[in-house]
């Protein structure tokens, strides 16, 4: 047996609040570039259905990572003061070299037009940025004059080379280059300046800040040349967190905390267009344009919630969606079309992906304010697990009817294909049906839960290793079998679709089958995790089973030899959190780092 990666679903960017948002594009302005977490994705803005790239190598959660001019290199930095240059060419990202830049988070890394030096910068315990040769790493200047992190770096693409940076001491520091050396400060902010960007042709770049201010300097001398939030009218009301020119350099976009994305023509002195996103989220935080970048003829912006906001020329905006946080435990499954995945992250999101791969929002309804822990679908629908003790049903991919609550903390979650779902929760067992609970009490604490298609069969996991199956009808539930053979937690559990079989995750990593005609252990040898279980699903032919475990890495056991498995390691940094069968040969994954990946299975005769 052998697995291939088919596609790529990835996240979306995370957003700190009260801080910009580093976002970029590809030289063509055909691919965003933005971090989530310990991953920096390269996703098309023309075609979102395109896989997108995803490297996952950083050790710390990244910052920003931007491409060089040439289009072969991407230059990533990380929380930890690293920066990280690998190839864009090929399938491997193979690393061209990594620096230790600062002590400290880095907030910003630009290239020079060569694509042979970069300038990073951020806050450092000893310096707050450093100007280096990108395939080297040896210095090419100095970064000084500034007392607080810098926020944002710009280059001057063409000779005579200039960078300018803008920081926490409400000032910019412009440089001559290169190697760069301080030529001057400018205090022209009265409050943090949050961005700056250079034209493309060089002739200017312009500045923005928590002042609501937007300045405009030349590019050569770094001189003042107009305060362009004076000039013009209905300019921004809050911090200005983002700036970025357009290819023929003749206008600018800023992205505010007002919720306002605008488009300022620098040679009349006044706004050309505003783009308004407030009320497009249920909290007014999370429309607040937090990141921006001028990809060709598109802005791209990013609200706080997440969502990325392609502006066309026309002023028509699509939004590209995806998960900002880990995905939940048994968050992810397919709709009963067998072609649509719905999955549940660790922000509230439920999002479905077509098979194409465009990814959109559960909407309406109350919502969530919690964590997804479980997604199940149903023939009609699906049914959605959080945090805040509640089950929703979702229908033609809106919230439908009102949430039910559970007896106590989910633990586990499994619905039937009728809709039948069962929750295992600290104090007993909740199963909903038609909107209506009822609860049954257990002298155990459940940890895990799953239940049959056809709802007949229950089976509970305990925490002290235990698998309690239950025989279910109507809202009747009789335990029938204790099997024992675990040694820790029952973390996930899965039925075969004959109903002959029973798997068993456990904290440990390991997973035991049982055979429920003889009600004793089948399987002992699925033992090659080495962390906690996190879900386990049978193919729909019965004949293989995949496992999600917090190791990163997803297996794929065979049931009619054992000892036959394949291993997809390092599927997910941080952990692998929730799996599910497309079809026999075809099963998807979601982890800890807001991505989903489907995988193609090639079997081998006899396994």
């Amino acid at each position: 047996m052998s697995a291939t990666l088919q596609n790529l679903l990835p996240g979306n960017p995370a957003t700190t609040r009260a801080q910009s948002t580093k976002i970029s594009a590809d030289p063509k302005g055909e691919k965003v570039v933005y971090c989530q977490n310990r991953t920096v994705y390269v996703r098309s803005i023309t075609d979102p259905s395109k896989p997108a790239l995803a490297y996952s190598q950083h050790t710390q959660p990244t910052t920003v990572a931007r491409i060089s001019p040439t289009g072969y290199y991407c230059a990533s930095a990380d929380q930890a003061g690293n920066v990280r240059v690998w190839d864009l060419v090929g399938d491997e990202q193979i690393i061209k070299n990594e620096v230790k830049v600062i002590a400290g988070r880095i907030n910003d890394l630009a290239w020079d037009g060569e694509s042979k030096r970069i300038i990073a910068v951020g806050d450092g315990r000893e310096r707050f940025g450093h100007a280096f040769s990108f395939d080297s790493g040896s210095s090419v200047g100095e970064v000084t004059g500034h007392s607080r992190q810098i926020n944002a770096v710009a280059i001057r693409k063409d000779r005579p080379f200039r960078a300018v940076t803008a920081a926490d001491d409400n000032n910019l520091v412009f440089y001559h280059g290169a190697p760069y050396k301080y030529n001057k400060t400018i205090n022209t902010h009265s409050r943090f300046v949050q961005d700056v960007a250079y034209a493309p042709n060089g002739d200017h770049f312009v500045s923005v800040g928590s002042d609501s201010k937007v300045f405009v300097y030349d590019g050569k001398t770094g001189d003042t040349i107009v305060e362009l939030s004076a000039k013009a009218s209905g300019g921004h009301t809050g911090t200005i967190f983002a700036v970025d020119f357009s290819p023929d350099s003749k206008r600018i976009a800023t992205a505010g905390a007002d919720g306002f994305v605008k488009v300022w023509d620098i040679a009349a002195e006044k706004i050309e267009a505003s783009h308004d996103f407030n009320g497009q989220s249920s909290q007014k935080v999370d429309d607040q344009q937090v990141g921006l970048v001028w990809a060709g003829n598109r802005i791209i912006s990013l609200s706080f919630s997440g969502d990325l906001n392609v502006i066309e020329q026309g002023g028509k905006v699509n939004k590209l969606h995806g998960a900002c946080k880990s995905f939940g435990v048994r968050s992810l499954d397919v709709a009963h079309d067998g072609k649509t995945l719905v999955g549940g992250s660790y922000d509230g999101k439920v999002l479905s992906w077509s098979a194409d791969g465009v990814c959109k929002p559960v909407s309406g309804g109350e919502g969530l304010s919690a964590a997804v822990l479980g997604v199940h679908s149903t023939r009609d629908g699906a049914f959605v697990v959080s945090m805040d003790d509640s089950v929703r049903k979702i229908s033609d991919g809106k919230y439908a009817g009102a949430a039910v609550s559970t007896s106590s903390q989910p633990k586990g979650s499994a619905a039937s294909i009728s809709g039948v779902v069962v929750v295992a929760g600290s104090n007993g067992i909740d199963i909903i049906e038609n909107g209506q609970k009822t609860h049954h009490a257990t002298n155990y604490t459940p940890s895990s839960a799953t239940i049959s298609a056809d709802a007949s069969l229950i089976a509970v996991g305990a925490e002290d290793g235990k698998v309690h199956l239950y025989t279910h009808s109507s809202d009747q539930l009789v335990e029938s079998t204790v099997f024992t053979n675990n040694r820790s937690a029952v973390t996930a559990l899965a039925f075969d679709p004959q109903l002959s079989l029973l798997a068993a995750g456990e904290s440990n990593g390991k997973i035991q089958v049982y055979d429920l005609t003889t009600k004793s252990l089948k399987i002992a040898h699925w033992v090659f995790h080495s962390a906690r279980i996190n879900d386990l699903r049978f193919s729909p032919d019965g004949t293989h089973a995949v496992s999600a475990s917090l190791d990163t890495h997803v297996y794929v056991w065979s049931v009619k030899k054992p000892m036959k498995n394949i291993a997809i390691k390092n599927a997910h940094a941080n952990g692998v959190q929730a799996v599910t069968w497309l079809n026999d040969g075809e099963f998807a994954s979601a982890g800890a780092d807001a991505v989903v990946r489907t995988w193609k299975l090639k079997r081998h005769e006899g396994a």
